[in-house]
């Protein structure tokens, strides 16, 4: 037995444990982002249990400790805190290192009605495929409430979640099969597009968007006096 998904976890949260020492206003921030993140956690911990069980999607165990709750290994409940962790911490890094990294208003507007409008008809026509249809649901939710009440925030998250992508890619490559001979996160097709970028379904996009942004909605929420930008 290999844990290989806890070492990939290791590995994803070292390089911003490392530096946020450069980064004292989000150590300071620790409360709120344990708040932000266990209120996500919770309602994708729910998401995912529930497909876990219906065979939507699952775990080889072979690569995980063999500790597991709810039918999923412990590696997977850590996922929700480490990811976002990291991802919090690249999205304040380019805030710090660029101030002026982010698009202007009204092209954040015009893209994330485009993404609303794309979604919304995605989920009309494959309403029949739980992972598609939830995805589009939680990924419509989040854009509308970003729009609404987060634009500044979103001007500048949309850029840094390009960034975010590339260690996410690496990290949701290896969990599917990159490296090892059977991934470490299974899928059922059935339940989704069947469009693979390399080994990863297309809607973990909208997913780790959803979680990602969800997560910063929060976080920021938690100090509305601040600025978001």
């Amino acid at each position: 037995m290999i844990p290989l998904y806890l070492y990939v976890l290791i590995a994803s949260v070292s390089v911003p444990l490392l530096f946020t020492v450069f980064y004292m206003d989000f150590i300071k921030r620790w409360s709120h982002f344990l708040i932000s993140t266990s209120i996500v956690a919770v309602v994708f911990l729910i998401w995912d249990a529930l497909f876990t069980m219906a065979g939507i999607w699952g775990f080889n165990e072979d690569y995980c400790l063999g500790l597991s709750i709810l039918m999923m290994p412990i590696e997977e409940w850590l996922f929700f805190f480490v990811i976002p962790f990291c991802s919090l911490f690249t999205h304040f890094a380019l805030k710090h290192s660029a101030p002026n990294f982010l698009l202007g208003e009204n092209n954040t507007r015009k893209i994330a009605y485009l993404l609303i409008a794309g979604t919304c008809l995605l989920l009309y026509t494959h309403f029949s495929k739980a992972y598609t249809a939830v995805d589009a649901l939680f990924l419509i939710v989040t854009l509308t409430l970003g729009v609404v009440f987060y634009l500044k925030l979103l001007q500048r998250f949309f850029l840094s979640f390009l960034i975010i992508l590339i260690p996410f890619f690496i990290v949701n490559g290896i969990l599917t099969g990159w490296i090892t001979d059977s991934p470490i996160v299974w899928y059922n097709d059935l339940e989704n597009l069947g469009v693979r970028l390399t080994t990863i379904p297309v809607e973990d996009i909208g997913y780790a968007f959803s979680m990602l942004f969800g997560n910063l909605m929060i976080f920021e929420f938690l100090k509305p006096k601040q600025d978001v930008r």
